[in-house]
């Protein structure tokens, strides 16, 4: 593989003259003969040795409950203030090859944007990634855990992006970062700006971020899909940043042009869109992108009332996975996905 400089140069090239084509659909594409499915939602664990030890038994009850169909981790599968290392990596895989139903991950920032910190080992963050991406990502276009195919973006140097469809509801998980999408300093580093490497790569999954989540809502419109769900690690719309984005909208800056293209999809497709992410701990519910949010003027963009965005529970004392069920095709008059959160056993 080429160096990152020139995987970011090229595939902007392409991006801008409409060269990348979307792959041909394949078995990732076509849903099982079901009535209804179920998946679960995990994310921000495990956090510090307590919850690195009770990880095991999470698993097991996630492998209990015979209704899913597959899990997704959001991201951040350590704290933020531990170290970055290969050999923790390599448990947390360990740990991930005993899901017995598909899982899909997508890393978080913890476990590469902010490994600058002195704490987490002075790491150069593009190295963890890179390194992610061979431990976890080891077979791009199917699932950790029991294998499910998926069409990733591998061809573009993201095998981490990924999307499915289940039932005819499209499914798309991107690597999407808090920490401003990746473009915070590297301060651990002694770094004070943004680094050409940095603000490639930030490009280069955005550029990517953007024609995967467009490739998803023109097969959904296409094939008639009843729903899309969108997944990402960051809260793009964390409450508790709402402050200082309304301050600075620079703090925001390396989601706008995912937010926009989001919005502009959710508003031309005749369904229900769902946004689930982690990274903000609190499991939440809401619709951000309503007429009247204050984001709305954060990122000076129009409304999406259609998207439902869900966030999920995580950090030190995590206590339930949520639990997604869609509808039956039949039942036209239901929400597409309903959720409710379980409890682990302990």
């Amino acid at each position: 593989m080429t160096s990152k400089t020139l995987i970011a140069t090229t595939t902007a090239a392409l991006l801008a003259l409409g060269l990348v084509a979307s792959q041909p659909a394949g078995a990732a594409d076509k849903a099982p003969n079901k009535d209804s499915f179920s998946f679960g939602v995990i994310g921000d664990m495990p956090y510090g040795d307590a919850e690195f030890d009770k990880f095991p038994d999470r698993i097991q009850d996630i492998n209990a409950d015979s209704r899913l169909d597959f899990v997704a981790h959001v991201g951040d599968i350590k704290d933020g203030h531990s170290v970055c290392s290969d050999d923790y990596f390599t448990k947390i895989r360990e740990q991930f090859d005993t899901f017995e139903h598909p899982l899909v991950f997508t890393p978080g920032d913890n476990e590469w944007v902010d490994c600058h910190r002195i704490d987490n080992g002075k790491y150069n963050p593009l190295e963890r990634l890179d390194t992610l991406r061979e431990v976890f990502f080891d077979e791009p276009g199917n699932t950790l855990g029991a294998a499910m195919p998926v069409r990733s973006q591998d061809e573009l140097g993201l095998p981490e992006n990924v999307r499915f469809t289940q039932n005819r509801v499209a499914f798309s998980v991107l690597n999407i970062q808090g920490s401003n999408n990746s473009l915070q300093p590297w301060t651990g580093l002694g770094i004070n700006g943004v680094t050409r490497a940095q603000r490639a790569d930030v490009n280069h999954r955005i550029g990517a971020a953007v024609q995967q989540i467009r490739d998803t809502f023109a097969d959904a419109g296409s094939r008639d899909l009843r729903a899309v769900v969108l997944m990402t690690q960051a809260d793009m719309f964390d409450p508790f940043l709402l402050d200082t984005a309304t301050a600075n909208p620079n703090s925001v800056s390396g989601f706008k042009e995912i937010v926009k293209t989001i919005i502009k999809e959710t508003n031309s497709f005749d369904g229900p869109v769902y946004l689930i992410n982690g990274d903000s701990h609190v499991f939440a519910e809401d619709k951000p992108l309503a007429a009247g949010s204050d984001w709305l003027d954060i990122y000076d963009l129009p409304a999406a009332d259609d998207l439902q965005r869900i966030t999920v529970a995580g950090a030190e004392k995590v206590t339930h996975y949520v639990r997604f069920t869609a509808s039956r095709n039949s039942n036209s008059g239901a929400p597409v996905l309903t959720w409710k959160q379980v409890p682990f056993s302990r």
